[in-house]
C-alpha cells in the first residue's frame, strides 16, 4: 500500500506524488495534517496562521477529502503534528513507499526529516518538484547557484530555452479499496481561532479548494474575460475582477501554475493573445523565481540582512508597530490597506508593497516582523513569495535599484477619487 502525505499540493489534478502513487500500486491511502505549531504564536507574538487561512484551509481540505473519494482513496484529517502522525501510520498499514511533495524551506524540512528518521525501516520516500511552473530539471541553468539576482536576466533566459510540461491526470482505484477512515476535518474552534463572517468590502469573498479554483478561472477566463485586460488593472484596489485572484489557491497547491499556464494558451488559442495574457504568466514567472532564490539561497531568506548580507540599523518599535498594524500611521493609504488584511485576510499587490516599503524603508523597522504578520494573516500566504517579496521591497533582497515608495503619490496615481480609503477608513480618518 502506498500512502500520499499531502502539505502544500492540496488537488487531486496534475498532482505528481499522487499520479505516481497510483500507478505504482492498487492500494493507496492518504493524511492531512492540522500541524499545531502552524497556529501557536511565533517568535514575534503572531499565530503563524490566522482564521482567514485556516478558513480557506479548512475548506481545501474538505474538497479535498470530496475529491480524492471519487478515486477511492480515503484521507486522514489529523490535529496532531506529522512527526507523531505519519510514523504510526506507516506502521498500521505497512505502507512501504510515501509520495510527497518536495519542500525545503526549514520548518517544513525539519518536519519531513523527522518522519524519515522515526519511521519503520525500509521506508522510502519519494519527493517531487511539484509546485513549479518550470521543473527545475528544465532550467537553463546547470545548478540553482548559477540563478541570477536579477529577476529579468532569469525570465529572459527561461522565456527563450525552458519548457512547460504537461498535465497529469489520476486513475480511479478499484472501490473495495475505499477505508473509512474515522477521521474529521476541524473548525476554526477546534483549532483554537475566532470564528467570523466574510467582510462584504472583501475584494477575495472565495472558498478554498481545487474545484473553486478552477471555478475562478472559468469566471476570469470564459465568463467576464476579464483576463483580456488583466495588464490594465492588475493594480486596482477594490473589486472581485482587477485581479485574477488566484494566488490563494496556488499558494496551497490546489491550483498548479502548469494548469493556470495551459489554460492561458488555450485562452489565447480561442479567445485572444495580448499583453495580459502574457502578463499572467509573467506573474508565474516571478512566483517560479522567489522558489528559486530560496533552493539558491536557503535559510538565508529569513535572516535580516537577507540573501546580500546588508547591515542597516533595524528598529523593533512597539508603538510603530501598533499603529501600523492597527493602521492608524500618518498615511491613509497604507491605513486603508492595513485595516484591509485585518478584516479580510487580503491586500492587493500594490497595497503589499506600499504598506511593506513604509514597514522597513520609511520606519526602518525589522522586515521580518512584517513578514511574519503576512505570514498570519494573508489567505495567499507563500513562503517564497512572501520572504522573497519582503526581502526585495526592504532592501535585501533582488531589488537591484533598492527602490522607496513615495506613498502619497502612490495614492494619488491609484487611488486618486479616495474611494478605496473611504471603503477602508471612517470619514473623520480619511479627512
Amino acid at each position: 500500500m502506498n500512502l500520499v502525505w499531502f502539505r502544500n499540493d492540496l488537488r487531486t489534478q496534475d498532482n505528481h506524488s499522487l499520479n505516481r502513487a497510483l500507478t505504482d500500486a492498487e492500494s493507496v491511502v492518504a493524511v492531512y495534517c492540522f500541524d499545531p505549531k502552524q497556529f501557536k504564536k511565533d517568535r514575534f507574538g503572531f499565530k503563524k496562521t490566522e482564521r482567514f487561512r485556516a478558513q480557506f484551509l479548512i475548506e481545501t481540505i474538505q474538497e479535498l477529502k470530496n475529491n480524492l473519494a471519487e478515486f477511492n482513496i480515503p484521507l486522514f484529517v489529523f490535529c496532531k503534528q506529522p512527526e507523531e502522525i505519519l510514523p504510526q501510520l506507516i506502521s498500521d498499514y505497512n505502507i512501504n513507499k510515501v509520495f510527497l511533495q518536495k519542500e525545503w524551506t526549514y520548518e517544513e524540512r525539519k518536519v519531513s526529516d523527522s518522519i524519515k528518521k522515526h519511521s519503520k525501516p525500509g521506508t522510502e520516500f519519494i519527493e517531487t518538484f511539484d509546485q513549479f511552473l518550470i521543473h527545475p530539471e528544465d532550467l537553463p541553468y546547470d545548478r540553482f547557484a548559477d540563478i541570477p539576482q536579477v529577476f529579468t536576466q532569469w525570465r529572459k533566459k527561461c522565456e527563450k530555452q525552458a519548457s512547460i510540461r504537461g498535465l497529469v491526470k489520476p486513475r480511479k482505484l478499484s472501490e473495495e479499496n475505499l477505508l473509512d477512515t474515522q477521521t474529521t476535518i476541524p473548525t476554526l474552534t477546534d483549532l483554537r481561532l475566532k470564528d467570523f463572517k466574510r467582510d462584504n468590502r472583501s475584494a477575495f469573498p472565495f472558498k478554498g479548494g481545487e474545484n473553486q479554483a478552477l471555478l475562478r478561472i472559468r469566471s476570469y477566463f470564459w465568463e467576464t474575460k476579464k483576463l483580456q485586460v488583466y495588464k490594465k488593472t492588475r493594480n486596482g484596489l477594490l473589486g472581485n475582477d482587477y485581479s485574477s485572484k488566484l494566488s490563494a489557491w496556488l499558494a496551497n497547491g490546489s491550483l498548479s501554475p502548469r494548469t493556470v499556464y495551459w489554460l492561458v494558451k488555450e485562452f489565447e488559442k480561442n479567445q485572444v493573445k495580448n499583453e495580459s495574457t502574457y502578463w499572467l504568466i509573467f506573474e508565474l514567472f516571478w512566483r517560479d523565481y522567489f522558489k528559486y532564490i530560496s533552493l539558491k539561497h536557503g535559510d538565508k531568506i529569513f535572516y535580516l540582512g537577507g540573501i546580500l548580507d546588508k547591515k542597516y540599523d533595524w528598529n523593533q518599535g512597539k508603538e510603530t508597530r501598533d499603529a501600523w498594524i492597527s493602521g492608524t500611521t500618518k498615511y491613509d493609504f497604507v491605513n486603508a490597506n492595513m485595516q484591509e488584511i485585518a478584516a479580510t485576510g487580503w491586500m492587493s499587490n500594490r497595497g503589499r508593497q506600499n504598506v511593506a516599503s513604509f514597514w522597513s524603508k520609511e520606519m526602518q523597522q525589522d522586515w521580518r516582523i512584517g513578514a511574519a504578520y503576512f505570514e498570519s494573516m494573508l489567505i495567499d500566504y507563500d513562503v517564497h513569495s512572501n520572504y522573497g517579496n519582503w526581502m526585495y521591497n526592504s532592501g535585501v533582497g533582488n531589488d537591484p535599484r533598492d527602490r522607496k515608495f513615495n506613498i502619497k503619490s502612490q495614492a494619488e496615481r491609484y487611488d486618486g477619487d479616495g474611494k478605496y480609503r473611504r471603503t477602508w477608513l471612517q470619514k473623520s480618518l480619511f479627512d
